[in-house]
């Protein structure tokens, strides 16, 4: 189990690695899109690549991201039933959870996302704007993110599973968002 965690651990970095690319990101779509209006607005001159551009750096928000967000228990969840429940409880349906839905579901999405991205990749896809850009690396966040999303809940299910077995102390805390 001592070497799953640290597995864990690692993964763990990289989904905190990955965030920090993410944030860099939320920055660099602010910056051209104020530039983008600016130099629209005073000088009567736009491009879609600038525009396309926004929308590959808000893909690589969300799915570079969501595997920190998966890590650090912020992730979206029906809490009608999980709020109410003790934390073994908790990490007992974390862990079916993990098990039969996420982990099948995000192998999947890889899968599939994958043919998608490498289908661009060989052909060279362009996007069909005029002064459009090529399409490859924003279909390549797809597999990318739903990988990364496996891998932490991999970690995320070593974790719960070490925690029930009592080789860990996990925080199940869970506050219910505010309505």
């Amino acid at each position: 189990m001592q070497g799953l965690l640290a597995a864990g651990r690692v993964i763990d970095r990289l989904s905190a690695a990955c965030a920090v690319v993410a944030a860099y990101l939320v920055l660099s779509a602010a910056l051209v899109s104020a530039g983008n209006a600016t130099v629209r607005y005073l000088f009567n001159m736009s491009s879609n690549g600038w525009l396309e551009i926004q929308w590959y750096m808000f893909g690589g928000m969300v799915f570079l991201g969501a595997a920190q967000t998966l890590r650090l228990n912020e992730h979206v969840r029906v809490d009608v039933l999980y709020s109410i429940m003790s934390d073994r409880a908790r990490l007992w349906v974390d862990t079916v959870g993990f098990t039969v839905f996420f982990l099948p579901l995000m192998a999947y999405l890889t899968y599939l996302s994958f043919s998608f991205f490498w289908s661009a990749f060989v052909s060279g896809e362009v996007s069909m704007n005029a002064g459009g850009l090529i399409l490859w690396p924003a279909k390549a966040l797809l597999p990318l993110g739903f990988a990364l999303l496996f891998l932490q809940g991999l970690s995320e299910l070593v974790k719960r599973i070490a925690a029930l077995r009592g080789d860990i102390a996990l925080d199940t805390h869970y506050e219910k968002p505010i309505q």
